[in-house]
């Protein structure tokens, strides 16, 4: 029998997992697509985020342009992403700490499945932030989002900031750090 892999390389492993479903999700890896969705498509640092209206767990319809003068952390994810679920219980703490006049998590999940799943998970973990369904990932390829977790940091003024790929630990001093420079500014 063979022994186990190491911890580093079964993360390793979902990880490819979840970059492989994503792109087979969106169109980006096919057998059926020859090329892949182009550059020009996918939001850069420094656009205007584009707006967007997703319902969340409630079926209540929520439109990123009504949080003009926020700075939003706009999170992409799944319920079946290790690594997302490692950042989740970081984001809660972020999300708990920062007063809401100022800032707002926005968890899109790119589950198929829909509340369905999404809810049973954020009883689990005991989030408060909104989550959001985009289950056919039309908005996260926009913001380009092709493995997951993947973050974008929105500025008061509706303009991406940074796009930050893979799991963070949201409630360390820099994550506090750059969301205190973009609520100054």
């Amino acid at each position: 029998m063979k022994p186990f892999p190491p911890a580093p390389v079964l993360v390793g492993v979902a990880l490819a997992e979840c970059v492989l479903l994503v792109l087979l999700s969106t169109g980006e890896v096919s057998p059926f697509r020859k090329t892949p969705i182009a550059e020009r498509d996918v939001v850069k640092v420094g656009d205007e985020a584009p707006a967007f209206r997703l319902r969340d767990l409630a079926g209540n319809v929520v439109d990123l342009s009504q949080l003009r003068g926020k700075v939003v952390l706009l999170n992409f994810w799944a319920t079946w992403c290790g690594p997302c679920r490692v950042e989740m219980p970081s984001m809660e703490q972020l999300y708990r700490t920062i007063p809401r006049q100022d800032f707002e998590i926005l968890a899109v999940s790119a589950d198929p499945q829909g509340a369905a799943v999404t809810r049973p998970f954020q009883q689990e973990i005991g989030l408060t932030f909104p989550i959001l369904h985009d289950p056919d990932m039309r908005i996260g390829v926009a913001y380009g989002a092709r493995s997951l977790p993947m973050s974008v940091m929105i500025d008061r003024q509706g303009v991406v900031r940074q796009k930050i790929f893979g799991a963070r630990d949201w409630d360390s001093p820099e994550a506090r750090e750059l969301i205190q420079r973009l609520t100054k500014s």
